[in-house]
């Protein structure tokens, strides 16, 4: 592969992105990165810049008009921009939904003038609260009313598949959608709800950690660069064109057994504090009790599977912490 774009709006400035660069770049690929840098830490693609196979062009995926010849000059589009975090998607609706329709519709209209294989990165919010464990790819999508803001989200980004998919199966473009399931690790900002990086800047802070509902929901975390390392080979093998894979890990933990664990790694006196979720996000919230990924297709078709535990995810996340301001 010589050449590979993505863009990562409201990714933190290249929190996946950023990751993602760097293993592209180490194998001898051009990146150029589409970021409007509007919600995180430009910092985080400092290395990625000082290669001269990196450049940064400022601006939107909602921008068509720049996004256009940015797909028409690549062999790989790699879509990760996209509105994501609880708080985000509830704080700024209407637009999140543009970010994340009105923006893979401008990828894909692109591919489908010019050529190249896209890849959608999509999420497991698109599985929505069905109960099934593990969920496989082909599990049914269950959600909640489109009155609740809370699953905007998941049908927006089912909207993107649905996108993905037609434009293979009608127009012949190459696609192949990756569904995360709750990446975390360096570089992952606070903001906006994301679990992790809140609870471990809390304790170190000595505060309250704090656990959304009753903290038994249970979750599975994936180490950044597991996700990386499964995302790249998808970009080559020929037999995941048209297809959808789980990535994430199966190590299944609730999050009240999460936020114990931080306590303990980072040697803090922090409680831990149950929040109500109506008190954190308004009344009518919903949230899912499990959601754990059956990752068999993406091992038979290429070989992955997550390498690192939580307590590497731990180690990595609490280390990145301690350098950072307090704030």
């Amino acid at each position: 592969m010589s050449h590979g774009r993505f863009g990562s709006r409201h990714r933190r400035a290249g929190f996946i992105g950023s990751h993602l660069t760097e293993a592209l770049l180490d194998r001898g690929a051009r990146v150029v990165v589409l970021d409007d840098l509007s919600t995180g830490r430009a910092s985080n693609l400092d290395a990625a810049l000082r290669h001269p196979a990196c450049e940064l062009v400022a601006g939107s995926v909602l921008d068509a008009p720049l996004v256009d010849p940015l797909v028409a000059d690549a062999d790989v589009v790699v879509h990760l921009a996209a509105a994501v975090g609880v708080k985000l998607v509830l704080e700024r609706r209407l637009g999140s939904l543009r970010t994340n329709i009105d923006g893979t519709a401008n990828v894909l209209e692109a591919a489908v003038r010019h050529g190249g294989r896209v890849l959608l990165a999509s999420t497991s919010e698109v599985y929505g609260k069905n109960p099934a464990s593990p969920l496989r790819e082909a599990s049914d999508v269950v959600v909640g009313p489109p009155t609740i803001a809370r699953w905007s989200y998941a049908l927006a980004k089912s909207v993107d598949e649905v996108l993905a998919n037609a434009c293979f199966e009608e127009l012949g473009v190459p696609t192949v959608v990756a569904r995360l399931f709750n990446t975390v690790g360096p570089r992952q900002s606070p903001s906006y709800g994301m679990v992790l990086p809140n609870l471990v800047r809390q304790a170190l802070r000595g505060e309250a950690v704090t656990v959304y509902g009753d903290g038994m929901q249970t979750r599975c975390f994936c180490h950044v660069q597991d996700t990386v390392d499964a995302l790249v080979p998808l970009l080559d093998a020929p037999s995941a064109i048209g297809d959808t894979f789980n990535v994430g890990s199966s190590d299944e933990l609730s999050i009240a057994d999460l936020a114990r664990r931080v306590v303990e790694r980072t040697g803090s006196r922090s409680t831990v504090e149950f929040v109500p979720y109506d008190r954190a996000y308004g009344r009518g919230f919903e949230d899912l009790r499990r959601r754990v990924p059956d990752t068999s297709k993406i091992r038979a078709r290429t070989g992955w599977q997550p390498r690192r535990t939580l307590d590497d995810i731990l180690t990595d996340v609490i280390l990145e912490a301690r350098a950072a301001p307090v704030r």
